[in-house]
Parts: C-alpha cells; sequence; structure tokens
C-alpha cells in the first residue's frame, strides 16, 4: 500500500505534521470509522469520518466523529442552506478523486466547502482517512482545520 496520497502530499506541502496508521481495511465493515478506531485500538470518537453532501444541490465536505451520526438540518445550516443530503457515492468519487471509504478532508480533487463537528476540540489530536483506504493519519485539529480551509461548527445529531 502507497503511504503517499494527495492529502499526505497537500499537508506536507503546508508543512503540517502528522503520522499515518495504516490498518486492515474491511469492506464488509458497515461502519467503515468504527472499524478503522477498532482495528487501531483508538476511541472512536476520536476518529472523524469524512463525508460528501450536498447542500442545496451543491458539493460539500463535513467531518464528524466516526461513532455519531451527522444532523442534515444542522449541517445545512452550517453552510447557510435549506436543505443537506448525502452526496451519491459516483458523484462523491468524482469531486474527492479518493474511493468511498477512503475519502480524506484533504487534497480532494475538486475543493469544497468543508466543516468539521466542534468535537475536534476535545482532542489534542484527531484520527481522519489519509484519502485510501486502510489508512488514517493523525494532526492536531487546528492544523487540520487550517489544512481543509475549513470551519468548525455543531454538526451532529
Amino acid at each position: 500500500m502507497s503511504r503517499t496520497t494527495p492529502g499526505t502530499l497537500l499537508l506536507s506541502r503546508l508543512g503540517i505534521g502528522f503520522e499515518l496508521h495504516p490498518y486492515a481495511y474491511d469492506p464488509a465493515a458497515s461502519r467503515i470509522g468504527l472499524q478503522a478506531a477498532a482495528a487501531l485500538g483508538i476511541d472512536a470518537a476520536q476518529t472523524f469520518k469524512t463525508l460528501m453532501v450536498e447542500v442545496d444541490g451543491r458539493p460539500a465536505c463535513i467531518v464528524v466523529p466516526a461513532d455519531m451520526e451527522a444532523s442534515m438540518k444542522k449541517v445545512a445550516a452550517c453552510f447557510a442552506g435549506k436543505a443537506a443530503a448525502m452526496l451519491a457515492v459516483p458523484d462523491a468519487e468524482r469531486i474527492t478523486g479518493y474511493r468511498v471509504g477512503g475519502i480524506g478532508p484533504f487534497g480532494q480533487k475538486r475543493t469544497s466547502p468543508t466543516a468539521f463537528d466542534e468535537s475536534i476540540a476535545l482532542f489534542e489530536r484527531i484520527y481522519v482517512n489519509a484519502g485510501q483506504r486502510g489508512l488514517l493519519l493523525s494532526l492536531a485539529p487546528d492544523d487540520a482545520v487550517a489544512a481543509a480551509g475549513a470551519v468548525i461548527a455543531d454538526l451532529t445529531a
């Protein structure tokens, strides 16, 4: 498995420190973020999943704890929209350049507005997908927000 992705290249170019955490990806897992946390022995609340959504028909990226569900009402409000829904898998993969199960918030092919759930403030380091199935990276929350050009908001149900 390559440990270089567009996301890791972006973080390196920005001079942001991160650590890589490979794990055995289970394509049959119903909740990939929880499976990754369990495989690495880390807290699921500290492991964040990257979801591609559409708000009033426009793509956006949200990053929420793996053990929580996103509130589409809060997501829509975060991006000043009326309605939000999950983006279809082919659209998410086309926009990000990543495969579902390996979508990370950094280095996406097309930049979309991005928001991290406010719970990132609870941790010194968070774990997010590095842009490849079976590979997470950890970094400081402030660095994650800066690298993604993101906002912080309450996004969970």
